[in-house]
């Protein structure tokens, strides 16, 4: 049976570069939360940004179910900022007994800085389409991120 490999990590610490590099080495599919929010509601999604990516990660949930009973592997890119988040990964795919890795993007605080800025002057200059990181909401995830603990993850990827 095939797998899925979730891929766990702050806001812009490397997660959908090693994503795609994972899909391409895995032939998988790559389902990644951030793709779908800014296909379908561009960069300002304002008050309703939680609302939204609860039903679409509970979506691409059940279609990774589709996807791995159908022979082919799962890449999938959301984060899981919480233990919860873990947790609830854990639980989902073990209750359907489906075989799954959590991959964490371990990144110093000097180099999340340097990429944040980076990519927000990509946004900026109209060069890809990503969600920008001010100060203020860099602290916000920054705090709502909790590092995970080396029994929660299969694969520890310093980025």
């Amino acid at each position: 049976m095939a797998k899925v490999i979730l891929i766990c990590g702050k806001i812009c610490s490397g997660k959908s570069t090693y994503a795609e590099r994972l899909r391409t080495e895995n032939k998988a599919v790559l389902l990644s939360i951030d793709e779908i929010m800014l296909a379908m509601f561009g960069l300002y999604v304002g008050d309703k940004h939680d609302e939204y990516v609860e039903k679409t990660e509970k979506y691409l949930f059940d279609k990774s179910v589709e996807i791995i009973e159908n022979g082919i592997d799962v890449i999938f890119d959301l984060g899981l900022w919480t233990k919860d988040e873990r947790r609830y990964a854990r639980e989902f795919y073990s209750s359907r007994g489906i075989e799954h890795e959590i991959h964490y993007i371990s990144i110093s605080d000097e180099s999340w800085r340097a990429r944040l800025d980076k990519r927000n002057r990509a946004v900026a200059a109209g060069e890809t389409l990503a969600y920008p990181v001010d100060d203020n909401l860099a602290a916000k995830f920054g705090a709502i991120f909790e590092k995970p603990d080396k029994d929660e993850i299969d694969v520890w990827v310093e980025g």
